[in-house]
């Protein structure tokens, strides 16, 4: 996909962080975007900021709700007639050991994180599939590569959301729909103090701490973020990478595929 020109763009989580990003560079395309978050006050915000031509349309959805989802499709092909791309973007974070881990909270980042991605997938993908070129871009982390302590149930959603989008790729190798999956590094976001961050993976710290912390590691933008998504979807990039940090992690997961975890055991020992 070369051009995002008239093209109907749905966006999960596009009430801030790269979602917004993708918003707004994609308006500046002329696309015309579904935007959906949880939060309509940020995805009013969003759409104040928008400066393209296209037909911009909002909606609260929580993706954890599958009938919930499959309403907001039949929304959107209502409105829009169509769909030429699908963003899975939305997703939340905790911090906790499996020990400690509550199954409350197992269940909710699950149903966020994975069974959001799949909603997303299965409820748009009949219509995807009628158009001359269509994407799905399912965004997962480079934790969906690396795993790393009191993050088993991050690790676990996006893990899966890589497992399940590089298996679809595969079933649509002769379609028309392309499918690409991104693992972001630190982004500048919220995703930490939106989260449950309840056991840091360098010690007791609170919440303020924790987001202090990741905003001095997080070295990439939005806006950066999301130009990097686009320009994947357009060279065809089948898996992207964002960040320095998202592809030094890859590359040391790649040489040391058992020990990388001593390497940032290491890492983190320092930080603590």
């Amino acid at each position: 996909m070369q051009s995002f020109k008239e093209k109907v763009v749905v966006i999960t989580g596009a009430g801030s962080g790269i979602g917004r990003a993708l918003a707004q560079q994609l308006s500046r395309e002329d696309a015309h975007l579904a935007l959906s978050d949880i939060n309509l006050a940020g995805l009013e915000q969003t759409r104040a900021t928008l400066t393209g031509d296209g037909k911009v349309t909002l909606a609260t959805l929580n993706v954890a709700d599958r009938d919930a989802f499959r309403r907001y499709a039949q929304m959107v092909i209502a409105d829009f007639g169509q769909v030429d791309a699908v963003i899975n973007n939305a997703g939340v974070a905790l911090s906790e050991t499996v020990a400690n881990m509550t199954y409350d909270d197992m269940e909710w980042i699950v149903n966020i994180n994975f069974w959001g991605v799949v909603y997303g997938t299965k409820e748009f993908l009949p219509h995807l599939l009628t158009r001359p070129q269509a994407a799905i871009v399912n965004v997962s982390s480079i934790f969906g590569i690396i795993a790393l302590p009191t993050q088993a149930a991050y690790n676990a959603t996006k893990f899966a959301v890589r497992g399940f989008t590089e298996s679809l790729r595969q079933e649509l190798k002769d379609t028309p729909v392309f499918v690409t999956t991104v693992h972001p590094g630190g982004i500048k976001t919220n995703i930490v103090r939106n989260g449950r961050m309840k056991t840091s993976m360098t010690g007791p710290k609170d919440l303020a701490q924790q987001a202090a912390d990741f905003e001095k590691m997080a070295r990439t933008t939005p806006e950066q973020a999301a130009g990097i998504i686009i320009d994947g979807i357009r060279a065809g990039r089948r898996r992207i990478l964002i960040g320095s940090d998202a592809r030094l992690m890859d590359r040391l997961q790649r040489l040391l595929p058992i020990r990388y975890s001593d390497v940032f055991g290491w890492i983190l020992r320092r930080m603590s």
